[in-house]
């Protein structure tokens, strides 16, 4: 086990009495009072996004590359591109300056054996929301991608802190199997269906 921490967060989320928030495959979640954030991530990817001088900030848990019809899809944060604007209008409405976020960047592990990591989905996902950020202008200050560990991280938005705790742990495994079940459910769903672009 290797823990990872960025000065000034590590466990000290609980000693402050802040509120906790769990987000998912495919949710995201942001706000204007102290919060941490968590999540566990193996091929997805989470971004933090942050407004030092507001102190608004959100996270996002992305499962895969792409767009989906937010009229047919129920969780449309599973996909890149919905997942990033979602989240951005998010910490806009909320107050944050568009000129003044900041974002911290998460996962992307190569986590099924045998795969190549550069053809993994993970490498692909990281490597779509650093071309995604560049594009629109926001500047990643931190970031852990690939590898083969799985994530877990505490995101608080007060201070812009990340907590990040790397594992192959037992709850790897139903990870895992989690991310190839979303995988299985969004393949399917491209079948029935031409409102999603995956790349």
């Amino acid at each position: 086990m290797i823990n990872f921490s960025i000065p000034g967060s590590g466990n000290r989320a609980r000693s402050l009495g802040q509120k906790r928030v769990t987000i998912s495959i495919g949710e995201y979640y942001a706000s204007r009072k102290p919060v941490v954030i968590s999540t566990f991530l193996g091929s997805c990817v989470a971004v933090c996004l942050y407004d030092p001088k507001r102190q608004i900030g959100g996270m996002n848990h992305i499962l895969l590359p792409g767009r989906a019809d937010l009229k047919t899809y129920n969780l449309p944060a599973r996909f890149g591109i919905n997942a990033m604007e979602l989240l951005i209008n998010s910490v806009m409405a909320l107050g944050a300056d568009r000129h003044g976020i900041r974002a911290k960047v998460f996962g992307g592990a190569c986590v099924i054996p045998g795969i190549i990591e550069k053809q993994a989905v993970g490498r692909k996902l990281a490597t779509f929301v650093t071309a995604f950020l560049e594009q629109e202008g926001i500047r990643i200050i931190s970031k852990d991608l690939g590898g083969a560990f799985v994530r877990n991280i505490y995101f608080h938005t007060r201070t812009g802190d990340v907590y990040l705790k790397l594992s192959h742990s037992l709850k790897s495994s139903s990870l895992v199997v989690e991310e190839q079940k979303k995988f299985s459910q969004i393949r399917d769903e491209v079948k029935e269906s031409t409102d999603v672009t995956l790349f």
